[in-house]
């Protein structure tokens, strides 16, 4: 087995797929000439306030988890700082041919960003493009974008998974990146307010700190049992 190249460094990759469920091998790939010097991860849970007749306290009742985002400030620079001139219109114009809209399936492209131990199955939400620098001729020699991408919750392989596994089925997950335990609650349940009970049959230290690539079993519920 090959020992690492420690001298290269590993890049934020963004791989394009046209199959919904990710199969086959990618259609484009992006790779960034300077990784981000940081990201952001929003972990949003949608609840709903309920209020009692006769009370005026507004419970708040869980309504659902919603798509993770990834928030990435990606640098375009066309002056040779990153070893090999660019035209950083044309390298902007590859990110979106890589990214966006593909004609052949009527709708942006199905992505998976990899970076680490970050990978993460997404469609491109948004980019926000900032130009900084130009040459005497108008063209841009740097530019700042701002992209975001959104989970792809609605990817067949997801869909199939929900199909073909019950709550009252022992089913066996295995964590990925930005995965939480009570995020995989909710994918095995419907409902993250089992956490306490799945991190007890897992034998868990510290439910907060999973480790990508770990499996854990998430036994079938009893009939009216609440964790």
């Amino acid at each position: 087995m090959p020992a690492p190249n420690k001298g290269e460094l590993e890049k934020l990759l963004i791989k394009a797929y046209t199959e919904a469920d990710y199969s086959g091998a990618p259609v484009a790939e992006f790779k960034v000439d300077f990784n981000p010097q940081e990201y952001g991860q929003v972990y949003d849970v949608e609840y709903q306030r309920q209020q009692g007749e006769g009370t005026t306290g507004s419970p708040l009742v869980f309504r659902k988890v919603k798509p993770q985002e990834y928030r990435f400030k990606l640098m375009f620079d066309g002056t040779g700082t990153s070893g090999k001139k660019v035209e950083v219109y044309d390298r902007i114009q590859e990110f979106f041919r890589v990214t966006g809209y593909d004609g052949e399936i009527h709708r942006p492209r199905y992505l998976k960003l990899l970076w680490g131990k970050l990978e993460s199955k997404s469609v491109l939400l948004k980019a926000d493009i900032t130009y900084k620098l130009f040459y005497s001729d108008g063209r841009p020699l740097r530019a700042v974008m701002d992209a975001t991408f959104s989970e792809n919750v609605d990817d067949s392989t997801r869909a199939a998974e929900a199909n073909d596994q019950s709550p009252d089925l022992m089913r066996r997950l295995t964590v990925k990146a930005g995965d939480s335990l009570p995020l995989l609650c909710y994918r095995a349940y419907g409902d993250p307010n089992y956490y306490l009970e799945v991190a007890r049959v897992n034998q868990l230290e510290d439910f907060r700190r999973l480790q990508v690539g770990q499996q854990l079993i998430f036994p079938p519920l009893e009939k009216g049992a609440n964790a």
